[in-house]
């Protein structure tokens, strides 16, 4: 089974709790992505990967247009479920895959993708896809989990999210960004990180990991060396994984 079955399969099953993640709904980034993007109100947007469908719920009440787009039938379902419950109408769905994204050239004044280019197994050919869409000048505004730039807790941290979700294929250090977009023709010109904080319990259960492939997980994040410890913020409370903390980066970038 190849990646993209994997994320079809593991996001069609959980669908709904992606819908109601606190991480997912209410996280501070996005307020922060309609701050940057300095919205006139004309804007054609495509939220890419829409998964519950916050980003392009956030940005239909400030756009003309939003196209939401996802690789998963039922991700679509629960997110128009959800736009729609909020009284947009200005959002339409369409099933499709990031890396071949299915438009024309020089289509949408803004792309946004928000907590999902992890999971595609061909980063450069979703930057090409972006790049390909968006009007000359338009902004890309990439939202996402990424790794230290030190190798050992770039390792850990990718193989505990490939231990939670077996269709995580890979977070990308900042400079990895940097570089992949500046190759593909964007110019990078504001970026922001912040720190995110995983409770153990809820990061799991969303995944629907058996009790055996959480206690494996925790185990190997409880064996970790004291550096990557106290790198992740891991919490333990008598022997138990409580939470511990990641990062993510948005970067806005501008199509040359």
């Amino acid at each position: 089974m190849d990646i993209k079955k994997d994320v079809q399969k593991q996001f069609g099953r959980s669908a709904n709790s992606y819908v109601t993640s606190e991480i997912h709904q209410k996280g501070k980034d996005l307020q922060k992505l309609i701050e940057i993007a300095n919205l006139t109100g004309n804007e054609d947007v495509l939220d890419i990967a829409t998964g519950g469908g916050h980003t392009a719920n956030a940005f239909a009440h400030y756009v003309k247009h939003v196209t939401a787009v996802d690789l998963t039938a039922e991700m679509i379902k629960v997110a128009k479920a959800f736009i729609e419950a909020n009284g947009h109408h200005n959002v339409s769905f369409i099933q499709g895959d990031a890396e071949e994204l299915p438009f024309d050239h020089d289509r949408f004044d803004i792309v946004t993708c928000r907590i999902a280019p992890h999971h595609f197994p061909n980063v450069n050919k979703f930057i090409e896809s972006v790049h390909k869409v968006l009007k000359p000048g338009g902004i890309f505004l990439l939202d996402d989990n990424v790794s230290p730039e030190d190798d050992d807790q770039d390792q850990f941290y990718n193989n505990i999210e490939k231990k939670r979700d077996y269709s995580h294929f890979r977070a990308w250090k900042k400079t990895e960004w940097i570089r992949m977009l500046e190759e593909k023709g964007f110019n990078i010109e504001e970026m922001y990180r912040f720190e995110k904080t995983f409770q153990f319990d809820s990061w799991c259960n969303r995944m629907k990991l058996t009790e055996k492939e959480k206690n494996d997980l925790s185990e190997y994040m409880l064996h970790a060396t004291p550096n990557i410890k106290k790198k992740f913020h891991i919490e333990v409370i008598e022997n138990t994984i409580i939470s511990f903390k990641g990062e993510a980066i948005i970067i806005k970038a501008r199509k040359n």
